[in-house]
This record gives structure tokens, C-alpha cells and sequence, in this order.
């Protein structure tokens, strides 16, 4: 299964709040969170980079699951 990560920011500031991993097809991320398609995206490969920091732990750990 393909996956992205996406970037959940804060508001009213628009700073980066955390990293999402998102299925592929999917607008919701994998924790449950409702995500703006728009905003900042990362491939797959860069979960556990400090590129991808700070990650949902909750999508982390079911990306986890979900990936060999």
C-alpha cells in the first residue's frame, strides 16, 4: 500500500504543528485526523528522518504495523 505523509499546522499561525502518514486515495490520516490536502507533503520513505520531526506517534506506530 502506498502512503504520504502531511503536515498538520497550527492555526491562526500556520506553523507546523506535526507530521501525518496518510494512505494513498485517503484524506484522512491514519491516526483519524482530517488533513488540508493543500498543505506541506513528504513521501513515505521520509518517516523517521528529522525531515519528517515531530511525527503522530499514533500514525507512526500504525504505519509500523502496516508496512514490512
Amino acid at each position: 500500500m502506498e502512503h504520504r505523509i502531511v503536515a498538520e499546522m497550527t492555526e491562526p499561525d500556520d506553523t507546523l504543528k506535526e507530521w501525518h502518514m496518510v494512505r494513498a486515495g485517503q484524506e484522512v490520516s491514519m491516526c483519524g485526523r482530517a488533513l488540508d490536502m493543500s498543505r506541506p507533503q513528504l513521501p513515505s520513505d521520509a518517516w523517521g528522518t528529522e525531515q519528517a520531526r515531530p511525527f503522530c506517534h499514533t500514525c507512526g506506530a500504525l504505519f509500523l504495523r502496516e508496512v514490512p
